[in-house]
Order: structure tokens, then C-alpha cells, then sequence
């Protein structure tokens, strides 16, 4: 569940404000782990709020209160 907003995508993983990882400004760094996609997202990349997330064997969820859910097979399906 992506909220669609005048044409742009707005989701919890998508480019923002917050690094998705830290919870920080989006210029700070980002662990090696993260880097290569071995971590999921903890934080919403819109209003940096700490997001639900739930691991599965094929992937993960996240879910932000205010910017909805995101999946890693929605994601893999956008490259």
C-alpha cells in the first residue's frame, strides 16, 4: 500500500528527508550492512518516524503510521 500523491509516488522507502536507516537527515552515513541491502529500512524516509517492520524468509515489510506500507517484492518489481 503506496499512497500515490499528483502523480509521485510517496512511500516510507522512497527518496526523502530522513535516511530510512538512522532516523537522521539523509546526508548522514549509512552502515555497510544497509548499504547492500542486507537491512531493512527501520524509518520512514518522509517524516523519519520509526516504522513496523516484519522480516520474512523472501524479504521484509515496513509500515510508517502516517505514509503507509512498503514491501521488498513491490520494490524488486520497480528495478
Amino acid at each position: 500500500m503506496v499512497e500515490i500523491v499528483a502523480g509521485k509516488q510517496r512511500a516510507p522507502v522512497a527518496a526523502g528527508v530522513y535516511n530510512v536507516y538512522t532516523g537522521e537527515l539523509a546526508d548522514t552515513a549509512t552502515s555497510t550492512a544497509a548499504r547492500m541491502g542486507l537491512e531493512p529500512p527501520r524509518f520512514c524516509a518522509q517524516c523519519g518516524r520509526r516504522m513496523v517492520v516484519q522480516v520474512r524468509p523472501d524479504g521484509w515489510w515496513a509500515r510508517c503510521s502516517r505514509h503507509g506500507q512498503v514491501d521488498s517484492a513491490d520494490l524488486a518489481t520497480q528495478r
